[in-house]
């Protein structure tokens, strides 16, 4: 992950980006990137791996802007909401279904 996240900062460095990349500008662009991910899917179950691919690196890559710009490691977070998400759906009330936490 180390070196994926130098290869972005040298990237951004490199054009000067640096200076639009708020957490703000970098959520939005998740956001908007995102819905170039479902949009891969919009008419048809069938769908071209290699575009779903590229909108998918693009939603990572401000991902993991994100989580520099905000010094957090998304090994530590991710593996903390999994914790939490552990709690909420425990195994013996949530297997083989997707009904909400609070419905369970």
């Amino acid at each position: 992950m180390e070196e994926l996240i130098k290869a972005l900062r040298e990237f951004n460095e490199e054009r000067d980006w640096e200076q639009f990349h708020s957490p703000e500008n970098l959520a939005k662009s998740i956001s908007i990137e995102a819905g170039e991910l479902l949009e891969c899917f919009q008419w048809s179950k069938d769908f071209k791996r290699e575009d779903v691919c590229e909108e998918l690196a693009d939603v990572l890559t401000y991902c993991i802007m994100l989580a520099d710009k905000l010094d957090v490691s998304i090994e530590d977070i991710v593996l903390n909401k999994l914790e939490k998400s552990k709690k909420k759906y425990p195994v013996e009330k949530a297997k083989g279904i997707s009904t909400k936490y609070d419905k369970l």
